[in-house]
């Protein structure tokens, strides 16, 4: 493939869009962040990269593309890029599944260790010049149930294994990761209510999908330890948001760590920030200093598979939408 034609979906300004120097000769990039920037050019695209624009405006454009044979879209998440007509073309979509899996991992297991140690009472009482020596948690052998087992639940899974933790998984297919070196058990979707009953911390890594939307509500935080932790870095919406604020609240279980919400930003007067048994993160759990940069090689080398016609990584099943 000599000539190809990449239209980006960004703000013009964004640093990272000085990495695309490094595509190779005879190809054309141009970036727009309205439609009334899309050129005639433009719409003769063969590639649609999804940088940072909203829902909205990528529907508009990817439906006046008519050339378009490939879609990328920077985040994992694809709540802001499956709409009907994607879903229903033979038009390819990837996503950016795996560029952050680290350091969400990392959050995960930070989450963990900040509620093992009791770190909240520790800075409490530091800020109050108290001396107050406390028993504080091992997690050795403490259990972590991980809904949504993909690449950010096996992130998580890999450094808890290294901690001596017992790690527990949810799959929507469980023969997937039945031979994972890291899972102790794989649960499938029937069977959540008896995983989280089971652990110590619930971390979800999950899409949203219609399936995953609330699938824990009242039930699954009845079933858990009182002594239970929630981490959510997979989607707000999963987790239901009143049943979830019903059992802070009552003591129900132990906290929660938040990455995600139902709406962000979090409005100031939302209960979460008001409460001692949350740890509350602005959905920037993965915003290392060069993360942009990372997604943007990510594409890179995923033009690169396009340009040589090899099998692109993270196709989404857009009927699944993951």
């Amino acid at each position: 493939m000599q000539n190809c034609t990449i239209l980006v979906l960004a703000d013009p300004t964004e640093p990272q869009l000085s990495i695309l120097k490094k595509l190779p000769a005879g190809t054309t990039t141009i970036v727009v962040n309205s439609v009334e920037t899309l050129t005639q050019e433009a719409t003769q695209a063969t590639v649609l990269l999804n940088w940072s624009a909203s829902l909205s405006l990528f529907r508009e454009v990817f439906n006046r593309c008519p050339d378009v044979r490939w879609v990328h879209t920077r985040s994992a998440g694809l709540e802001r890029s499956l709409f009907s007509e994607l879903r229903e073309s033979e038009v390819t979509l990837t996503n950016g599944t795996g560029v952050f899996s680290a350091s969400l991992g990392e959050f995960a297991i930070g989450a963990i260790l900040y509620f093992a140690k009791d770190f909240r009472r520790m800075i409490r009482n530091q800020m109050a010049s108290k001396w107050e020596p406390f028993d504080v948690l091992p997690v050795r052998g403490a259990s972590v149930g991980i809904v949504g087992y993909g690449d950010i639940g096996r992130a998580v899974a890999v450094r808890a294994v290294a901690l001596g933790m017992r790690v527990l998984a949810l799959k929507r297919h469980p023969s997937v990761a039945n031979s994972d070196p890291y899972v102790e058990h794989v649960y499938g979707p029937t069977d959540l209510c008896d995983m989280v009953s089971r652990c110590d911390y619930i971390v979800v890594s999950a899409p949203l999908t219609p399936e995953t939307r609330g699938i824990i509500a009242e039930r699954e935080f009845d079933v858990m330890k009182s002594t239970a932790v929630l981490v959510n870095v997979g989607r707000g919406p999963i987790v239901r948001e009143e049943a979830l604020l019903a059992a802070l609240s009552a003591g129900r279980i132990k906290g929660a760590a938040l990455d995600v919400f139902d709406n962000e930003p979090l409005p100031s007067e939302h209960p979460f920030y008001k409460l001692e048994n949350v740890l509350l993160s602005p959905h920037c759990a993965d915003h290392t200093p060069d993360w942009l940069d990372q997604a943007m090689h990510f594409f890179l080398e995923q033009f690169d598979r396009f340009r040589k016609k090899e099998a692109l990584l993270n196709m989404v099943d857009k009927q699944l939408g993951y």
